[in-house]
């Protein structure tokens, strides 16, 4: 459903100016940030094209490559494009430390609303302070596939001396299914080899997670 069909307080604006812009999905932002759409084109359309982008090179897209989206234009890619830079400046979770499973959620919660998996990795430092967040791979409705190579490829880069593993349910149930659990073990005597520990495995929603770690199956 396009904005203009929604009911007034269902739109981005409007829920945001009554409840405040942390109960906002990542689509609903973008499309405040947007705006308008295009004729065939609404802005739910357009915020939904631009975050996809936007995961796939890790918010790490460069302003040409946004201005070149259809119906984002000049003015509206570097409103984006400047919005990113200013929160990965003030807000980026760098030097936020994970002494918790649950320390973890502020920084990976607002993909719980993803209709596919998303597999996410967070290097740590030997404090236990992130250094990097990535989107490992992004999978179907209800799995992502996943190999060491890509999981650990980012952290060794990173010089990360642990890693963090988290992935969304899309159906909202975070109980571990049997390729949970495999992918997990296989993590796990993957990073001992590298010497890059993993700390926990996390499935998380929007109302729920699942700690490998704080139950004890690590």
């Amino acid at each position: 459903m396009e904005v203009r069909e929604m009911p007034t307080e269902q739109r981005p604006r409007e829920r945001l100016s009554s409840l405040g812009p942390e109960y906002l999905s990542d689509k609903e932002l973008l499309s405040v940030l947007i705006g308008t759409g295009i004729k065939g084109k609404g802005v739910s359309a357009l915020a939904e094209e631009v975050l996809k982008l936007l995961e796939i090179s890790n918010y790490k897209t460069h302003f040409k490559t946004l201005k070149a989206v259809t119906g984002l234009g000049t003015a509206r890619a570097a409103l984006i494009a400047a919005a990113l830079e200013f929160c990965r400046r003030i807000f980026c979770p760098e030097h936020h430390k994970i002494s918790f499973p649950h320390h973890v959620l502020p920084i990976i919660r607002h993909y719980s609303d993803r209709k596919q998996e998303h597999f996410l990795c967070l290097s740590l430092n030997g404090a236990q302070e992130v250094i990097a967040k990535r989107i490992v791979s992004i999978g179907l409705l209800n799995r992502t596939v996943v190999h060491p190579r890509e999981v650990f490829a980012g952290p060794i880069i990173d010089r990360a001396a642990s890693i963090i593993c988290a992935h969304n349910h899309p159906s909202g149930n975070v109980m571990p299914s049997h390729e949970d659990r495999d992918v997990t073990f296989m993590l796990k005597k993957a990073g001992n080899i590298l010497g890059i520990k993993l700390l926990d495995h996390v499935i998380f929603s929007h109302e729920a997670y699942f700690s490998f770690q704080e139950q004890g199956e690590l």
